[in-house]
């Protein structure tokens, strides 16, 4: 049995959108932010303009600091709250 799931936006456009939304709430620049979970601010700019997607230790850290889970950076849920 084939599953297909189609989403209305590509996962990385979703990503990207609630990555800017996230950091633009705390009214963090990009290089706060990036300074802030020890990256360089580059990378956040890649994912934030969707030229680039974060590793999974990555996605873990941004996750972590915004305090919402990782389904929901991915737009799996539009619930923000880790279980």
């Amino acid at each position: 049995m084939l599953v297909v799931i189609q989403l209305d936006k590509p996962a990385n456009n979703i990503f990207k959108e609630k990555l800017v939304h996230l950091r633009e709430e705390r009214n963090l620049k990009q290089k706060e932010f990036a300074e802030a979970i020890n990256i360089h601010n580059r990378n956040i700019n890649r994912y934030e303009l969707g030229l680039r997607e974060p590793d999974f230790d990555t996605l873990i850290k941004i996750a972590d600091f915004f305090d919402v889970s990782t389904d929901y950076l991915l737009g799996r849920t539009e619930n923000r709250k880790r279980v």
